[in-house]
């Protein structure tokens, strides 16, 4: 690997590791043992340099990552793949914007995020959704209400790069009230349709939703968040996978369900809006 891609990898794996620490430069210069503006020279990409082999120690000991990490040798923090409950994500403290969730959409932030939802797309949902759902579900209304609007402003940041796929039926099944949505009332779901056409329009490039036949195609509910890891949605429980293989596989199943899109990104606002009217 090139010195400047190697120390450029070292660089954005350096920023993630700052921001998921909460801590301000000169805390984190503290604890890892350096001072403030030998952080501030590594954060700012002037030098090709990498640090003394004892510092590099110390922040992969002190934030407990590999060292293949940390210097882009590999994508696998630690583990190949973890468990994590559902619950875990549900009380972290300081509401959704603190959860895991969050934090790997940050620091994902400005590679493309690949999204196929249980259900209505989180951040496609309004507040009577929102209640009905919670109440069929061990998530509280305001994690998932927290969850919605977090998703929506990082939606509208202009390096987002969203694709959601999901199976064109779950919106067809929803329109006519159907399955786990019979007891919705109908206006609720217009509005509900209305609003999704609305939200799709807004963000539209930035964030495109993609429909494929489901009787086709079969996919569990999963993100995959830039090239860093993939969470599969497990009932209560996420998957985490940071190997790249694993990484890429998903990234391919991925790309062949958009594919065998049969609504592309450009035509779903119009598409929620016909649903919405009755037309379809």
């Amino acid at each position: 690997m090139d010195k400047r891609d190697l120390s450029g990898i070292f660089r954005d794996r350096l920023k993630i590791l700052l921001a998921r620490s909460a801590l301000n430069q000169s805390a984190f210069a503290a604890k890892v043992g350096i001072d403030r503006s030998a952080l501030s020279q590594l954060l700012s990409g002037v030098s090709t340099r990498l640090p003394r082999a004892e510092t590099l120690l110390s922040i992969a000991s002190e934030h407990r990552v590999s060292l293949d990490w940390l210097l882009g040798l590999s994508q696998d923090e630690a583990l190949t793949g973890e468990m994590r409950a559902t619950l875990e994500l549900e009380e972290a403290t300081g509401g959704y914007d603190r959860t895991l969730l969050a934090r790997w959409h940050t620091e994902a932030a400005g590679t493309k995020i690949r999204y196929v939802p249980a259900g209505i797309p989180d951040l496609l949902r309004t507040d009577a959704l929102i209640d009905y759902e919670s109440d069929m579900s061990s998530r509280s209304r305001e994690v998932q209400a927290g969850e919605t609007q977090y998703r929506i402003d990082y939606s509208r940041r202009p390096e987002t790069d969203m694709e959601i796929c999901m199976p064109r039926h779950v919106l067809e099944i929803f329109s006519a009230g159907m399955g786990v949505w019979s007891a919705f009332p109908q206006e609720d779901r217009r509005r509900q349709l209305e609003h999704m056409a609305e939200l799709l329009e807004e963000l539209y490039p930035a964030v495109r939703l993609y429909l494929y036949d489901g009787r086709l195609r079969y996919s569990l509910p999963y993100t995959i968040f830039g090239p860093y890891r993939a969470a599969i949605y497990a009932g209560d429980m996420y998957l985490v996978l940071n190997a790249t293989a694993a990484i890429r596989a998903l990234t391919k199943h991925f790309d062949n369900l958009i594919r065998a899109a049969t609504v592309n990104a450009h035509e779903a606002a119009a598409f929620a809006a016909r649903l919405a009217r009755g037309d379809d």
